[in-house]
């Protein structure tokens, strides 16, 4: 069988981290796109870096970060009662951080091709910024959100740099399943390695073959 543990924790994961990343990239890419800013190259290629940057780059340092050799990290550990690192709470900030271009980028694309009329009309009419955003801009582009926490949700599934430096492999608490896989490998338990791998394939399978189903009606629709 699955690592049930493992697959639930995955599950929890994925959802919070699809959940969070939606309240928070939604206004970051309406900035993006509706913005005049010169700051907008560089907050734009700050926030994809995580593309580009082995994951085990970024987890080193959000280790280092969470831990108690940095001021950040001692303060935390006070405020919480335990450090973030090896914990479900730093697991999720590793998440967060690493699949954040990936819930990015499906807003921006689908905000900008929200025709420009309708965002000016909207403002002549006396709406203000927030108000066009989400009457207008929004409602246009619920596929975009959509395949935003699908991508979100199926990249979060299949971490494992970032899960195994800020988490570590603790049962019940931060072992997802690519973590469980290893396991399974290392013990030479090559038929529950198979299981675990078969269902992360499936998933990402599916969860691509839902983002592109909707980017087909999308370009239908226009």
């Amino acid at each position: 069988m699955v690592d049930t543990e493992a697959l639930l924790l995955t599950l929890r994961l994925s959802s919070l981290c699809a959940l969070l990343l939606l309240v928070a990239t939604v206004p970051l890419a309406a900035w993006l796109v509706l913005g005049r800013s010169g700051w907008r190259p560089v907050a734009e290629a700050i926030a994809m870096v995580p593309l580009v940057l082995p994951p085990t780059v970024l987890g080193y340092y959000l280790l280092v970060l969470l831990g108690p050799r940095t001021a950040l990290g001692r303060a935390l550990t006070h405020v919480l009662g335990h450090p973030l690192a090896f914990s479900f709470a730093g697991l999720l900030i590793g998440s967060l951080l690493y699949s954040l271009p990936f819930a990015l980028q499906p807003l921006v694309a689908g905000f900008s091709q929200v025709p420009r009329e309708l965002l000016e009309a909207a403002a002549l009419l006396g709406a203000g910024r927030l108000r066009v955003v989400w009457s207008v801009l929004l409602p246009l582009s619920r596929r975009a959100i959509l395949g935003s926490v699908l991508l979100a949700f199926a990249h979060t599934v299949g971490e494992f740099g970032v899960v195994l430096m800020i988490g570590g492999d603790i049962p019940g608490a931060t072992r997802t399943l690519s973590i469980s896989l290893l396991d399974s490998v290392q013990s030479f338990d090559y038929a529950a390695a198979n299981r675990t791998a078969t269902l992360l394939l499936v998933a990402s399978v599916a969860g691509l073959t839902a983002l592109y189903s909707l980017r087909q009606r999308r370009s239908r629709s226009w």
